[in-house]
Order: structure tokens, then sequence, then C-alpha cells
């Protein structure tokens, strides 16, 4: 009365449910078989927490093994500024075939503003004065340009360490209240021409800025170089951009001695191998908080400085060369640098120019 047909479906469905019968089965064994739960995902790592230096035992010996002292003798008062020989000027002058400027550095600040913070050495963060006199055609102007605010030059006479100056000199015998009596900012007279290159670590992540506190590592700099297809060399000014302005235009200031993106210690190898003579950023250069438990006042500032005799630049504002630099997609050019001739002076106010 039924079908051939209809016999061999009802098989078919059979041998079907048979399997899926065992399979639950072999399943519910398996899962009682193994009481461990399901492992979670791993903890995500903080990769600063993993770098040399991490106390002032390794920052130290760092210091020692990067330390330029000696390196161009006893009287040495250029440091690293050295590598920038004739021929480095004549490569970073044929850069500037547009013949377009633009500067490095922000305006002076002229109101306070939270982003030198509390707790900083006296002074620090006060705004820029401008006093107007007579009948308006003439003028004063006073800063006090070392802080988290105004785009400046640090002399090698800035940062001493341990009683030292940069080239193993006495802090003592440099540092006195009329002035550095070596290694001050006069040294830089001349002026400084070279090759910049623009680290735009923003660009390289795809967002807008860096948030406070991001550590820039060494392979963050050399991924940049296979992007933009450029690499340091010796003599060369490096800038790094976080994003600071572009930050501090869409939410406002902030207390940046507390915290802010910026290079971590542990580049300070790669800076002397490169052959960096001067480095600068949008920031305060360190990234803060430090790193370095012991060493609270900018260890980066402490190796480049007062170990390498790198000269340093702060707070400049580089979001209009990033600008340029990605419609021409040319990251490096000539800068020019000129301080003010400041008889043992500590640094200098600064207008930095990059020429493409």
């Amino acid at each position: 009365m039924w079908s051939k047909g209809f016999f061999r479906f009802v098989s078919v469905v059979a041998v079907v449910g048979v399997c899926v019968a065992v399979a639950l089965v072999a399943l519910r064994l398996r899962h009682h078989s193994d009481p461990s739960p399901p492992r979670p995902p791993p903890l995500p790592v903080n990769p600063a927490a993993l770098r040399t230096p991490v106390n002032v035992e390794e920052f130290d010996r760092m210091f020692d093994s990067v330390k330029n002292w000696g390196r161009w003798g006893a009287d040495d008062q250029l440091g690293a500024v050295n590598l920038i020989t004739d021929e480095k000027r004549r490569e970073a002058i044929a850069l500037a075939r547009l013949g377009k400027t633009v500067s490095l550095s922000h305006a002076l600040l002229t109101t306070t503003s939270p982003d030198a913070g509390p707790g900083t050495f006296e002074g620090n963060g006060t705004p820029f004065e401008h006093t107007m006199h007579g009948d308006f055609n003439v003028d004063t102007y006073k800063v006090n340009y070392h802080s988290f605010l105004h785009s400046h030059l640090d002399a090698l006479c800035h940062f001493p360490y341990k009683g030292m100056d940069y080239n193993g000199v006495s802090t003592a015998s440099v540092n006195t209240q009329s002035g550095c009596t070596r290694l001050g900012v006069e040294n830089l007279r001349n002026g400084l021409v070279t090759r910049g290159i623009l680290i735009d670590i923003p660009r390289l992540r795809n967002v807008e800025y860096l948030e406070p506190g991001t550590p820039v590592f060494v392979e963050d700099i050399e991924a940049w170089e296979k992007m933009a297809g450029v690499k340091v060399g010796p003599g060369d000014a490096i800038f790094l951009r976080t994003g600071r302005w572009a930050r501090w235009k869409e939410l406002g200031p902030w207390n940046l001695k507390r915290q802010e993106a910026g290079f971590h210690p542990s580049i300070a190898p790669w800076l002397k191998e490169r052959g960096v003579a001067i480095i600068g950023t949008d920031t305060g250069l360190d990234v803060l908080p430090s790193p370095v438990e012991g060493v609270d006042d900018m260890p980066l500032h402490v190796l480049a400085i007062t170990a390498l005799g790198i000269i340093v630049l702060d707070n400049h504002d580089l979001e209009e060369v990033a600008g340029v630099a990605a419609d021409l997609k040319q990251w490096e050019f000539m800068v020019t640098i000129a301080p003010l001739v400041v008889l043992g002076g500590t640094g200098s106010p600064v207008n930095t120019i990059a020429l493409f």
C-alpha cells in the first residue's frame, strides 16, 4: 500500500536523526570531560611598561652608553650640531626647490593658560607680555619662554643632571646667576640650517591627534619612515607631530606637565645611532608622566641635551607644515633656526622656518 519512495524517504530521515543524536551525545561527553572554563582573552599590555629605562639604575646605564662627552673634544660647545656639516647644509638647501616657506612656531601666547600647569618651576606658564610706549611706535617684550606654552630652543646648559652639564663639565662652574659660562645659546649665533624631517604619527595612525600620555617608540618612527619614504640620518632635525595644537583647538588647553604625548626615553640609543642633531615636537618632547621611576623631570630632555648634546625645540606648531607636506607628499625640507644671541642664555624663543 505504501510506495517504495515513501519507505526510502523514511529511511533517510531515520539515518539523519541517528547521526544528529550521536553528535549531540559526543558534544555532551566532551563538555563533561573538560571541566576547565573557556580561557579569557589576554589583558592588553602597556608597551611603555616593558621598555628600558624604567628606573634610575637603568636610566644611568643608558645615559652612560649614549653620551657624546669628549666626542668633539673637551672644549666642545656645539654637541650634535657638529654633525651639521657644510655638505649637510648644501644638501638641505637643495630641498628648497619650490621656494615655499612655512613657520613651525606657534604665536606667542599673551593670556594665561593651564598648559604649563601648577607645580612647575617659578614663572613657568607666564604669558608673553607686549607693552606699547610713547606714541605707540615702540614697545617692550617680556617672556619666560621655558614652559609648555612658547616655541623655543633649549641650549646645552639648560638641563644639568647629577651636577654635570653636557660634555662632563661641572654644573656649579657653568650655571651661574649671571648666565651660563659655557654651552650658552650664543654658540648658535650663526644659525642652524639642515634637513628637517616631519614625523607625523597621527597621520600614520589615521587619527587627528594623539591622546595625552601616548608614548612614541622607535618602531613608530621607523614605521613612519617606511610610509613617508624618508630615512633619518646624521645632522638631521626631526619634528614629531602629536597633534597637540589640533587637540588644543578642538578641546582647549590642558596641563601638559601632568600628561602629554611625546617621545619615550627608550629612543635615545636610536638618536645616537642615526646622528640626530636637533629634535623638536609640538609638546615638551617627553611623554608624560615620566615612565622612569625616580627621574620625574623629563628624562628624554636629560638624555638628549646632557648626554647626547642634541638641541631641543619645544612647543612648535606643526599643523600647517603637516598640511603642506601632505599636499606635496614631501616630508623632508630645508629648515632654518635663528635663536637670539644672548650671552650665557639657556635658550631662546625661535621662529623655525621650513622651506620646500
